[in-house]
């Protein structure tokens, strides 16, 4: 039965049995974590979220990441956190599922580590890789079907991922650990329709939040379902109209989903990496021939059918909808030859130039394309025109980010909130995690 042997895989789970690669994921899906977690606390979503809630806050045994001195009970923490973290789209990926693993995982894991005072970085670890092992399955196990009926499938599996995580933490038994799946699984958080509004980001702090009360509740002797993934009415039968859990979980232990989690180089919707990719090279490419407003004719672009399904806004009004616009991000890559968080800025997405060269791009769906795959033809008014295949954008499996990458990916966002001595800080704290003795002490820094 599903709920059963993901639970008894968890439970049995040891990090003598991780190796070196799935450590390292590891670490490295904490450090991006933490980067986008602190570069996002500032982002009006967050804050908003934060000022409405603090009447309800509890003992503040947790931090708020990127909001000095400010603490909270476990569960708000979770979260205030989840919601920054994916606030600025910019968190990891795994692309077989387009979830994205760390947030609700890390983001319930390190609220609750902190309340318990005494774990180590190799005990976060062990639970973190457990939870995203379980999410990741468990979606597989339901995509694409559970994706294109409307469900927003990194926070749907992201509670029962948190709630694994979390009950690894607590030391959880099978039954009992059966029982935090079924708690997270029933409270089944996210709708695709809030893409481009707060509510996006929502999702993610939710299920952090889901994920935590499920193990916490679970592990007091709180019940559910014992079965309730695989049931008739259970979870996966409800959320899809068809799955594969079973077959999925099998390679539980053998495969690791972790392993093959990406980072994204750019804060936006992953299908629109390769526009923005290929607009970039572009940009570098024909400097001398002034890639802004009055050089550019059209530009003609050909990508794969889900990226005009998920990012086909073509004129977006803020930088939460720019970020489901392939017009705003070949604009962005054109003009800036770069796009990072400054370039999704409400007024970069209204400013007349930006406006201007949006309008000029087009983009035809052709199913013969890989998901990170693309063809862009520029039309520059001076009569030259250029072509620019990208076959792998930056940040897939193919052409992963390097370590470097990462840590300028993170220092960019962690130099806007804590400065430059703060985010160098803050690097060398979160890469050092597998030796940390108290992971509450490494969040002190953060």
């Amino acid at each position: 039965m599903a709920t059963e042997k993901v639970a008894s895989w968890a439970v049995n789970l040891s990090y003598s049995s991780l190796s070196a690669e799935v450590v390292q994921a590891a670490v490295s899906s904490f450090y991006n974590w933490v980067g986008c977690a602190i570069g996002g606390a500032t982002h009006p979503t967050t804050t908003t979220a934060y000022e409405a809630l603090t009447p309800f806050f509890g003992k503040p045994t947790s931090t708020l990441l990127g909001l000095k001195g400010a603490r909270t009970d476990a569960s708000h923490a979770a979260l205030i956190n989840g919601i920054a973290s994916h606030v600025h789209d910019y968190d990891d990926t795994h692309l077989a599922t387009i979830i994205h693993p760390t947030g609700p995982v890390a983001s319930a894991l390190f609220a609750q580590s902190e309340a318990i005072g005494t774990v180590k970085g190799e005990d976060f670890i062990l639970a973190l890789v457990a939870g995203i092992e379980a999410e990741c399955k468990l979606g597989m196990g339901v995509w694409p079907k559970h994706y294109d009926i409307g469900w927003h499938i990194t926070s749907t599996v992201g509670s029962i991922g948190a709630a694994v995580a979390v009950g690894k933490l607590l030391k959880l038994q099978t039954v009992p650990m059966q029982h935090a799946i079924s708690i997270a699984a029933t409270q089944v958080t996210g709708l695709r329709e809030m893409f481009g509004t707060d509510t996006k980001s929502f999702h993610v702090g939710r299920a952090a939040q889901n994920g935590l009360l499920a193990a916490v509740l679970a592990s007091r002797g709180y019940t559910g379902s014992l079965q309730a993934i695989e049931a008739p009415r259970g979870w996966a039968r409800v959320v899809s109209v068809s799955n594969t859990v079973d077959d999925e979980i099998a390679s539980l232990g053998s495969q690791w989903e972790i392993a093959r989690n990406a980072f994204k180089p750019f804060p936006c919707g992953i299908v629109v990496h390769p526009v923005i990719d290929g607009c970039i090279q572009l940009h570098r490419e024909l400097q001398a021939d002034c890639i802004a407003a009055d050089a550019i004719e059209r530009a003609e672009v050909r990508v794969h059918p889900l990226v005009l399904e998920l990012t086909g806004k073509k004129t977006p009004q803020d930088g939460l909808q720019a970020k489901f616009s392939v017009y705003h991000g070949g604009a962005i890559g054109l003009v800036f030859g770069k796009a990072g968080p400054a370039q999704y800025e409400d007024k970069v997405v209204q400013s007349t130039e930006i406006v201007t060269v949006r309008d000029k791009i087009s983009a035809t769906a052709d199913d013969s394309l890989g998901a990170d795959e693309t063809e862009i033809t520029l039309f520059l008014k001076n009569g030259k025109t250029v072509v620019k295949h990208v076959k792998h954008a930056v940040g897939s499996v193919q052409v992963p980010m390097t370590t470097a990458q990462l840590e300028d990916k993170f220092v960019d966002q962690v130099s806007l909130v804590l400065g430059a001595d703060g985010a160098k800080s803050a690097s060398e704290a979160c890469w050092a995690l597998q030796s940390s003795q108290s992971v509450a002490s490494l969040a002190e820094g953060l």
